[in-house]
């Protein structure tokens, strides 16, 4: 009896699959799967939070007890400061100096972050354009542009544009350079690919270079604000004339250290804050970088 063609490829299909065979068959196996970004579990996301609070309270409980015991001159406590944010607070010096602070800090860090991604795309992808700027990135860059502080003032005075000069200064080169290795890293094959199936160079930027751009202009941008958050404070503290940097040179000068350190901690929170926010916005716009 003979048999049938069809049962006989079966069998060694399937002998392939199991591994019955001498030599198996590989095509037969599943794809490994890529890792993904996987968020921790709810227990484990509580029991960090408990453990910050816990650093958080031990951290404050100790800072009380040594504040306590040196002079107010050098050093103050947690409730003497927190006494000091309610009265500048309600005498209404602590929330004007902030809403002066970040009127400056979001039009620099926004006008940072244009000019850094605009910059960073156009560096990264152009090599004569890169050849032509990278003196000057690296030159300005690897300045202490605190020196020229002093010659900023005395271009654009002691107002808001010579507060925007630094902050934008200071923040423009964590995006820009953030963006352009992110440009260098686009994998060269997927260009081929896309000027293989006639894509224009509109085309390459929008739906290949720009996507995988975006964790590192994410990295840039929180990287950015740290920066921004200095040179407002840094531009601040040689006018002295508005703001929270103002405000810390008030209080020094006055050796009044309680309601020195109050501008000195909001600072802090607006740059955890802000950070925060990026961080988010980092989520929504390169969800598969988001882990918890």
């Amino acid at each position: 009896m003979s048999a049938n063609p069809n049962e006989i490829e079966n069998e060694a299909a399937v002998m392939g699959r199991d591994g019955a065979a001498d030599k198996p068959h590989t095509a037969w196996l599943p794809p490994r799967a890529k890792p993904k970004a996987t968020r921790l579990p709810a227990h484990a996301r509580h029991r960090d939070w408990i453990v910050r609070l816990i650093s958080m309270g031990v951290v404050l409980g100790g800072w009380e007890i040594v504040g306590r015991r040196v002079s107010p001159l050098f050093l103050s406590y947690p409730t003497a400061i927190a006494k000091a944010a309610v009265t500048m607070t309600l005498s209404g010096e602590l929330i004007s100096a902030l809403l002066s602070s970040l009127r400056i800090l979001a039009i620099g860090f926004v006008i940072a972050s244009v000019l850094g991604v605009a910059f960073g795309l156009l560096i990264g992808r152009y090599s004569l354009f890169d050849a032509a700027t990278d003196w000057l990135v690296n030159a300005l860059y690897a300045t202490p542009l605190v020196a020229v502080i002093p010659l900023v003032i005395l271009w654009f005075g002691l107002g808001d544009a010579a507060k925007l000069f630094i902050v934008v200064i200071l923040a423009i080169f964590p995006v820009l350079i953030n963006t352009a290795a992110g440009v260098r890293n686009v994998p060269q094959a997927l260009i081929d690919v896309s000027t293989a199936f006639a894509a224009n160079e509109r085309q390459v930027f929008v739906k290949i270079i720009l996507p995988a751009a975006v964790p590192y202009m994410m990295t840039g941008l929180r990287l950015a604000i740290g920066r921004a958050i200095i040179g407002m404070v840094v531009a601040e503290f040689f006018t002295a004339i508005t703001g929270l940097g103002a405000v810390i040179v008030k209080y020094g000068n006055q050796y009044d250290t309680a309601s020195m350190f109050v501008p000195i901690l909001v600072l802090m929170f607006l740059g955890v804050v802000l950070t925060a926010l990026v961080r988010r916005a980092e989520e929504m716009f390169a969800p598969w970088r988001a882990v918890d």
